[in-house]
């Protein structure tokens, strides 16, 4: 045997673009867990790699540079050249953005994963039904497609027409000892000037149209109508200018602050009272599982799996979209607001909810073992 033979299975995953979000963020997390016991090589298709900085210097990770574009075919044979030159024992790719390096890597005969976190914007209300035919053509016959969500397990079921044993629902995790729930951050607050006495309302996340905060604007500015209702927002985008503007409105003025992308929120969790969600569509979002490790109530629109993420009595709080959804979400701040026992009752039974149901060793356990069959599936059919 050589070197070469002793070293960790290569798991070259694909991405649309290696930005911190769900996905990218998941992934780094399970590259951290599992150290050396694999090594990994990452494509971003955009060659946008800035989340490879959270990456454990342990790790044994490279980033490869992308062919360029130039149309499906072309794509699809540039990516299988190089596919066979880094000869990778699996290919993890990452939603619809990187389904020509699934059909690559079906071109190459090497064994293909792929992920499923969500959809576009412009999927966010109805599946395109050219998309809807090219997922059913390009998954069909790959390893196993992993789905985050019982909504996404279902469309690929019901409308990708994959068979049950392909399609892997495997819920996200977090670590909850590293999320665990702390004394209330009031030198924070009072950093942001916010009164000790306030209901301060975080949300987390990247700003774009399909997350909707300005519709969180448009329910805090009604609810401090009745309650003293503060907002802090957590990410930056492409939305960031035209929502600060918002925020100068009289009825909002001194009640929003804008804070930026932190790859570490806990210390922003603990200054908070309630976690919001004004997307139109999520899937499982990880920043909802940290907030509620961390004690905290939510108060959302009705997307995703957002519904059967937090306990039973949070439900209430949780809105169906539709003409009155501000309205809807505005009334429970003010709810909360005015009873703080219920603030703090529904946060506990929050926390007990993730430790039931989504602990970050489950998840990793389940992803090893996927990551591992597929690796060993290749062994069995000859490595090249």
């Amino acid at each position: 045997m050589t070197a070469a033979d002793h070293r960790a299975p290569l798991l070259l995953h694909v991405f649309p673009t290696f930005s911190a979000a769900g996905s990218q963020t998941r992934t780094i997390a399970l590259m951290n867990a599992f150290g050396r016991e694999f090594r990994h090589a990452v494509l971003a298709l955009d060659g946008v790699t800035s989340a490879a900085a959270r990456i454990a210097p342990e790790v044994d990770v490279r980033l490869v540079e992308p062919p360029p574009k130039a149309g499906t075919p072309k794509t699809v044979l540039r990516l299988e050249r190089l596919l066979r030159r880094e000869r990778p024992d699996v290919v993890l790719t990452y939603n619809f953005g990187a389904v020509d390096a699934v059909l690559a890597a079906k071109l190459a005969s090497l064994p293909c994963i792929h992920h499923e976190d969500g959809f576009n914007p412009d999927e966010a209300r109805q599946l395109k039904p050219r998309r809807v035919w090219l997922r059913w053509f390009a998954l069909a016959g790959i390893h196993a497609v992993v789905v985050i969500s019982e909504k996404l397990e279902r469309i690929a079921l019901e409308r990708y027409r994959l068979p049950r044993d392909v399609v892997r629902f495997v819920p996200n995790g977090i670590d909850l000892e590293r999320f665990a729930p702390g004394e209330r951050n009031l030198v924070l607050r009072r950093e942001l000037g916010v009164p000790d006495e306030a209901l301060l309302v975080g949300a987390v996340g990247q700003l774009r149209p399909e997350k909707n905060v300005a519709r969180l604007l448009d329910a805090v500015a009604l609810a401090a109508r009745d309650a003293d209702v503060r907002l802090l927002v957590l990410g930056d985008g492409v939305q960031r200018a035209e929502l600060e503007a918002r925020a100068k409105a009289p009825e909002l003025t001194g009640r929003v602050h804008f804070a930026g992308y932190h790859a570490d929120p806990r210390a922003h969790y603990r200054a908070l009272d309630v976690f919001a969600i004004s997307s139109d569509t999520e899937q499982q979002p990880l920043a909802l599982l940290e907030a509620l490790a961390c004690r905290l109530p939510a108060v959302s629109t009705d997307v995703g799996d957002v519904r059967s993420m937090v306990s039973e009595p949070n439900r209430v709080h949780v809105h169906p979209l539709g003409p009155d959804v501000t309205a809807r979400l505005a009334a429970s701040f003010v709810a909360l607001a005015r009873d703080r026992g219920l603030a703090r009752t529904l946060g506990a039974a929050n926390r007990a909810h993730v430790e039931a149901h989504f602990d970050a060793r489950t998840m990793r356990a389940a992803y090893r073992t996927l990551y591992a069959d597929a690796v060993g599936r290749r062994d069995r059919h000859g490595r090249r």
